[in-house]
């Protein structure tokens, strides 16, 4: 919401894949990229976390997110289950996945 996009990327691995509600998949490069172009604007996120499991230098955080955003100019609203893995290199937390899944 920030347009912090240098900030994103340095919490992300460079090795990201990021999987949208849609099935969409997108590395490091494409997501920033779409965000940077205002295909992806995002006006309200709010994201809750339900648990998060460490086992080693990896660790699952499961939540919830509502987003406010719009897509292509298209406006939604999403309410998704969200999952996320992180990982630790060289003694940093990156954001290695994320998955978003549609409540319904």
């Amino acid at each position: 919401m920030e347009r912090d996009f240098d900030g994103f990327a340095e919490l992300a691995h460079p090795d990201l894949s990021y999987t949208h509600s849609s099935g969409t998949l997108d590395t490091l490069d494409s997501f920033v990229g779409k965000c940077e172009s205002a295909y992806f604007v995002y006006h309200r996120i709010d994201h809750v976390v339900d648990s998060v499991t460490v086992v080693g230098d990896t660790a699952v955080v499961i939540g919830e997110m509502r987003v406010s955003m719009s897509a292509g100019g298209i406006r939604r609203q999403l309410d998704n289950r969200s999952l996320g893995v992180w990982a630790r290199a060289d003694g940093t937390w990156k954001l290695l996945a994320h998955q978003a899944t549609a409540k319904r």
